[in-house]
Protein backbone atom coordinates (compact mmCIF):
# COMPACT_ATOMS: atom_id res chain seq x y z
CA UNK A 1 0.00 0.00 0.00
CA UNK A 2 1.15 3.52 -0.71
CA UNK A 3 0.23 6.31 1.64
CA UNK A 4 1.27 7.49 5.05
CA UNK A 5 0.90 4.11 6.79
CA UNK A 6 2.40 3.61 10.23
CA UNK A 7 5.89 4.31 11.48
CA UNK A 8 8.67 1.87 10.52
CA UNK A 9 9.03 0.78 14.16
CA UNK A 10 8.51 -1.94 15.13
CA UNK A 11 9.85 -3.67 12.03
CA UNK A 12 7.43 -6.16 10.57
CA UNK A 13 8.66 -9.77 10.75
CA UNK A 14 7.92 -10.75 7.15
CA UNK A 15 9.68 -12.83 4.52
CA UNK A 16 8.84 -10.04 2.08
CA UNK A 17 11.17 -7.02 2.08
CA UNK A 18 10.42 -4.49 4.80
CA UNK A 19 12.38 -1.68 3.18
CA UNK A 20 13.44 -0.28 -0.18
CA UNK A 21 16.74 1.45 -0.88
CA UNK A 22 16.63 3.35 -4.18
CA UNK A 23 19.69 4.86 -5.84
CA UNK A 24 18.55 7.86 -7.87
CA UNK A 25 20.25 8.83 -11.11
CA UNK A 26 20.15 8.80 -14.90
CA UNK A 27 20.32 5.15 -15.88
CA UNK A 28 23.21 4.49 -18.25
CA UNK A 29 25.07 7.70 -17.39
CA UNK A 30 27.43 5.88 -15.07
CA UNK A 31 30.17 7.81 -13.31
CA UNK A 32 28.43 11.18 -13.42
CA UNK A 33 27.88 13.27 -10.31
CA UNK A 34 24.10 13.15 -10.70
CA UNK A 35 24.14 9.32 -10.69
CA UNK A 36 26.27 8.92 -7.56
CA UNK A 37 23.20 7.43 -5.81
CA UNK A 38 23.38 4.45 -8.17
CA UNK A 39 27.11 4.09 -7.47
CA UNK A 40 26.29 3.89 -3.76
CA UNK A 41 23.75 1.13 -4.51
CA UNK A 42 26.37 -0.85 -6.43
CA UNK A 43 28.74 -0.51 -3.47
CA UNK A 44 25.96 -1.51 -1.05
CA UNK A 45 25.14 -4.58 -3.14
CA UNK A 46 28.80 -5.66 -3.07
CA UNK A 47 28.98 -5.19 0.69
CA UNK A 48 25.78 -7.21 1.23
CA UNK A 49 27.08 -9.93 -1.14
CA UNK A 50 24.32 -9.51 -3.73
CA UNK A 51 26.33 -7.82 -6.49
CA UNK A 52 25.55 -10.75 -8.78
CA UNK A 53 21.89 -10.63 -7.84
CA UNK A 54 20.75 -7.61 -9.89
CA UNK A 55 17.83 -8.47 -12.18
CA UNK A 56 15.71 -6.35 -14.51
CA UNK A 57 12.17 -6.07 -13.14
CA UNK A 58 9.97 -4.80 -15.96
CA UNK A 59 7.06 -4.27 -13.57
CA UNK A 60 8.84 -1.27 -12.08
CA UNK A 61 11.32 -0.58 -14.92
CA UNK A 62 14.32 -0.96 -12.64
CA UNK A 63 17.29 -3.13 -11.76
CA UNK A 64 16.36 -4.91 -8.52
CA UNK A 65 18.32 -7.02 -6.02
CA UNK A 66 17.09 -8.51 -2.74
CA UNK A 67 19.41 -8.32 0.25
CA UNK A 68 19.47 -8.74 4.03
CA UNK A 69 20.99 -6.19 6.41
CA UNK A 70 20.83 -6.52 10.20
CA UNK A 71 18.12 -9.15 9.87
CA UNK A 72 15.95 -6.97 7.62
CA UNK A 73 14.96 -7.96 4.10
CA UNK A 74 15.60 -5.09 1.69
CA UNK A 75 14.86 -4.49 -1.97
CA UNK A 76 17.67 -2.56 -3.65
CA UNK A 77 16.55 -0.58 -6.67
CA UNK A 78 18.14 1.36 -9.55
CA UNK A 79 15.47 2.94 -11.77
CA UNK A 80 16.00 2.36 -15.51
CA UNK A 81 14.70 5.85 -16.24
CA UNK A 82 15.94 9.42 -16.38
CA UNK A 83 16.27 11.21 -13.06
CA UNK A 84 13.04 13.22 -13.33
CA UNK A 85 11.06 9.95 -13.78
CA UNK A 86 12.82 7.90 -11.07
CA UNK A 87 9.80 8.20 -8.82
CA UNK A 88 7.67 6.05 -11.14
CA UNK A 89 10.01 3.10 -10.54
CA UNK A 90 10.27 3.74 -6.81
CA UNK A 91 6.48 3.95 -6.42
CA UNK A 92 5.86 0.85 -8.55
CA UNK A 93 8.33 -1.19 -6.49
CA UNK A 94 6.71 0.10 -3.29
CA UNK A 95 3.35 -1.15 -4.53
CA UNK A 96 4.76 -4.53 -5.61
CA UNK A 97 6.40 -5.12 -2.23
CA UNK A 98 3.62 -3.50 -0.17
CA UNK A 99 5.86 -0.76 1.23
CA UNK A 100 4.90 2.72 2.40
CA UNK A 101 6.92 5.93 1.94
CA UNK A 102 8.25 5.58 5.49
CA UNK A 103 9.88 2.26 4.44
CA UNK A 104 11.91 3.86 1.62
CA UNK A 105 15.43 5.27 1.50
CA UNK A 106 16.35 7.57 -1.39
CA UNK A 107 20.09 7.81 -2.08
CA UNK A 108 21.00 10.88 -4.14
CA UNK A 109 23.53 13.59 -4.92
CA UNK A 110 23.44 16.90 -3.05
CA UNK A 111 24.85 20.14 -4.44
CA UNK A 112 24.65 21.85 -1.06
CA UNK A 113 27.05 19.44 0.59
CA UNK A 114 30.76 19.35 -0.11
CA UNK A 115 32.29 16.30 -1.76
CA UNK A 116 32.97 13.64 0.91
CA UNK A 117 30.07 14.81 3.10
CA UNK A 118 27.14 12.43 3.55
CA UNK A 119 24.08 12.82 5.76
CA UNK A 120 20.73 11.25 6.54
CA UNK A 121 17.68 13.49 6.17
CA UNK A 122 14.25 12.44 7.41
CA UNK A 123 11.56 13.63 5.01
CA UNK A 124 11.08 17.23 3.95
CA UNK A 125 11.08 19.01 0.61
CA UNK A 126 13.00 18.03 -2.52
CA UNK A 127 15.25 21.11 -2.24
CA UNK A 128 15.31 21.44 -6.02
CA UNK A 129 16.35 17.84 -6.71
CA UNK A 130 14.31 16.51 -9.65
CA UNK A 131 14.72 12.87 -8.70
CA UNK A 132 13.52 13.43 -5.15
CA UNK A 133 10.64 15.58 -6.43
CA UNK A 134 9.65 12.77 -8.80
CA UNK A 135 9.52 10.37 -5.86
CA UNK A 136 7.47 12.79 -3.74
CA UNK A 137 5.01 13.24 -6.60
CA UNK A 138 4.71 9.52 -7.40
CA UNK A 139 4.38 8.42 -3.77
CA UNK A 140 2.20 11.39 -2.76
CA UNK A 141 4.40 11.76 0.30
CA UNK A 142 7.63 13.34 1.49
CA UNK A 143 8.18 10.88 4.36
CA UNK A 144 11.00 8.97 2.64
CA UNK A 145 14.38 8.95 4.36
CA UNK A 146 17.14 10.43 2.20
CA UNK A 147 20.84 9.66 2.17
CA UNK A 148 22.37 12.82 0.74
CA UNK A 149 25.80 12.40 -0.89
CA UNK A 150 27.65 15.68 -1.31
CA UNK A 151 29.02 16.60 -4.73
CA UNK A 152 29.66 20.31 -4.10
CA UNK A 153 28.75 23.18 -6.40
CA UNK A 154 30.37 24.13 -9.72
CA UNK A 155 32.93 26.89 -9.83
CA UNK A 156 33.25 29.74 -12.30
CA UNK A 157 30.95 29.84 -15.33
CA UNK A 158 30.05 26.13 -15.25
CA UNK A 159 26.27 25.65 -15.16
CA UNK A 160 24.67 23.36 -12.60
CA UNK A 161 23.17 21.12 -15.30
CA UNK A 162 26.47 20.56 -17.09
CA UNK A 163 28.25 20.05 -13.75
CA UNK A 164 25.92 17.35 -12.42
CA UNK A 165 25.80 15.52 -15.75
CA UNK A 166 29.59 15.46 -16.07
CA UNK A 167 31.81 12.65 -14.77
CA UNK A 168 33.72 13.16 -11.55
CA UNK A 169 37.09 14.80 -12.13
CA UNK A 170 40.31 12.81 -11.79
CA UNK A 171 40.91 14.29 -8.35
CA UNK A 172 37.38 13.47 -7.27
CA UNK A 173 37.68 9.94 -8.62
CA UNK A 174 40.59 9.34 -6.25
CA UNK A 175 38.29 10.10 -3.30
CA UNK A 176 35.19 8.39 -4.67
CA UNK A 177 35.70 4.87 -3.29
CA UNK A 178 36.15 6.28 0.20
CA UNK A 179 33.03 8.43 -0.23
CA UNK A 180 30.95 5.47 -1.43
CA UNK A 181 32.16 3.38 1.51
CA UNK A 182 31.30 6.21 3.90
CA UNK A 183 27.82 6.51 2.38
CA UNK A 184 27.16 2.77 2.72
CA UNK A 185 28.33 2.80 6.33
CA UNK A 186 26.04 5.75 7.12
CA UNK A 187 23.09 4.00 5.48
CA UNK A 188 23.64 0.65 7.20
CA UNK A 189 24.05 2.30 10.59
CA UNK A 190 20.70 4.01 10.14
CA UNK A 191 19.05 0.77 8.99
CA UNK A 192 20.56 -0.98 12.02
CA UNK A 193 19.00 1.61 14.34
CA UNK A 194 15.59 0.54 13.01
CA UNK A 195 16.20 -3.18 13.33
CA UNK A 196 14.68 -5.35 16.07
CA UNK A 197 16.92 -5.40 19.13
CA UNK A 198 17.97 -9.00 18.52
CA UNK A 199 19.33 -8.18 15.07
CA UNK A 200 21.48 -5.20 16.06
CA UNK A 201 24.96 -6.55 16.02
Amino acid sequence: MLGSGCSWQPIRALSMPVGQVAGLGNYGLWGTRHSVGMAVLDRLARQLAVAEGWRVDRRCCADVALATAHGLELVLLKPRRFMNLNGLSVASAAEIYNLGPEDIYLVHDDLDKALSKVAIKLGGSARGHNGVQSCISALHSSEMTRLRVGIGRPEGAVTVSSYVLAPFSTGEQEKLEQILAQAVTCLLEHIQSRAPAGDRG
